[in-house]
């Protein structure tokens, strides 16, 4: 150990319950904490240069005193359990909900008791052994086992079949790209969005057609519920303590569909990742929220153009940073795009040119902030600058989805993650009934 080498957690007064929690989580629940008050965007700069002096004296203060240590004297965090604890609960489903509820292991909607026997059948649906680590689920970093994993899949009201889909949304949600740490902690409504494509998600019945984004189908609700349950209940994002959301938002209950591939005139999103046409794989997306979009126009040129000024608003923080927005469009809006002789790169390329913002549209504060945020990629921003959307055109992602209309969907994201794909892994049962499936298709 260096001699005098110590630690502390630094945060802002909102979010000290955050950073006593990952403490904790950390294997460190003692270490001081250097409080900043908050906020600071209301402040003078008088204020915040008296409040920082502050700060570096609080810090220097809590580094010298004896609860201050090296992070290295000690591990990081206790090795999990191979297998999960039974614990005896009540019969009756009433109480066993209550009961989850009290130990904030639900996410306030009722849940499926995960016996012993129902935990066992979801495991067969894989070829990894249950005490198998998946991944480790940030802030908390608990260990995502296969086990740990069904468990919260039962808890959902899924399906056994439904267990490979959820061993790679973890794998793909863990993903240093993806910053699942950023997305479990922010204030921002991030909502961890599924996408699943390739014969998968015919076989499970995910929605991709109407309502795909709404209620309806088992697989989307107990699916985008059960990775949000494995968040919460692995990662420990529990509301109000590491989920430090304003508001939140209603796809943080569950966020999951399918492309519409047989509408979809351009390769779908996991052929465009690399992956082959009959593989399956699911997208792990940070997305802010949905914005419908309305539009009649029969013209490529038009579609884009609205697209486009959906896409720039000021309060956008891909603006600030340079996101990886996202779009779904509608059946019909694709084949508009498509009729014209637009490739899916092309509508990519115009869209990130005519979705660039004006600069001085975003005041006060928030300008310093995205000339902050953007100057090692753009150079000095002045009111006159451009600003794109994204660092490259092909940081939008797009797919297709939904039925019938005229509309479709703007996700934007929060700016400094990146989705995630991989592969779904099929069990030896399921991927002999691909094989049979696929020859009687023939």
């Amino acid at each position: 150990m260096k001699r005098g080498a110590a630690a502390l957690t630094v945060c802002s007064t909102s979010f000290v319950e955050l950073g006593r929690a990952q403490q904790k989580a950390l294997g460190y629940p003692d270490l001081p904490i250097a409080v900043i008050p908050h906020p600071f965007g209301i402040r003078t700069r008088d204020e915040l240069r008296r409040i920082a002096g502050q700060c570096a004296d609080d810090i220097a203060r809590l580094v010298c005193e004896p609860g201050s240590r090296d992070p290295a004297a000690s591990p990081r965090r206790p090795s999990p359990a191979a297998r999960a604890a039974l614990i005896e609960a009540p019969d009756d489903a009433d109480e066993i909900n209550r009961l989850f509820f009290e130990r904030r292991w639900c996410d306030g909607l009722p849940v499926v008791a995960p016996t012993a026997g129902r935990v066992e059948r979801m495991l067969r649906h894989t070829r990894r052994a249950p005490e198998d680590i998946v991944a480790t689920i940030a802030p908390g970093f608990g260990a995502a086992t296969v086990e740990y994993i069904a468990i919260n899949a039962v808890m959902a009201g899924c399906y056994p079949e439904y267990l490979p889909v959820l061993i790679a949304a973890a794998e793909a949600a863990a993903t240093p790209e993806f910053h699942l740490q950023a997305l479990q902690v922010t204030t921002n409504p991030a909502a961890v969005w599924l996408v699943i494509n390739g014969p998968i998600a015919r076989r499970l019945g995910v929605n991709s057609g109407g309502n795909c984004l709404g209620p309806g189908a088992w697989a989307n609700a107990t699916l985008g519920r059960a990775l949000r349950l494995i968040l919460q209940n692995i990662g420990r994002a529990l509301p109000r303590e590491m989920d430090r959301a304003t508001q939140g938002q209603p796809g943080k209950y569950t966020f999951c569909c399918a492309e519409n591939e047989a509408e979809n005139p351009w390769e779908p999103l996991h052929v465009e990742r690399g992956f082959a046409p009959d593989r399956s794989t699911v997208t792990v997306v940070g997305a802010l929220g949905t914005w419908n979009m309305n539009i009649t126009a029969k013209d490529a040129a038009d579609v884009l153009s609205m697209i486009a000024d959906t896409m720039a608003f000021p309060a956008s923080s891909d603006y600030v940073y340079g996101g990886a927005p996202w779009l779904v469009l509608s059946p019909q809006h694709a084949h508009v795009l498509h009729r014209e002789g637009l490739s899916k790169a092309e509508v990519k390329r115009r869209l990130w040119e005519q979705s660039k913002l004006l600069a001085s549209r975003v005041p006060g504060n928030d300008f310093g902030r995205m000339q902050t945020g953007r100057r090692a990629e753009l150079g000095e921003i002045g009111p006159d600058t451009l600003v794109p959307i994204s660092a490259r055109p092909e940081h939008i992602s797009i797919i297709v989805a939904g039925g019938s209309g005229t509309h479709s969907v703007y996700v934007p994201v929060s700016a400094h993650t990146r989705s995630a794909t991989r592969e779904v892994m099929l069990s030896e049962q399921m991927n002999r009934d691909r094989y049979h499936e696929a020859f009687i298709a023939k």
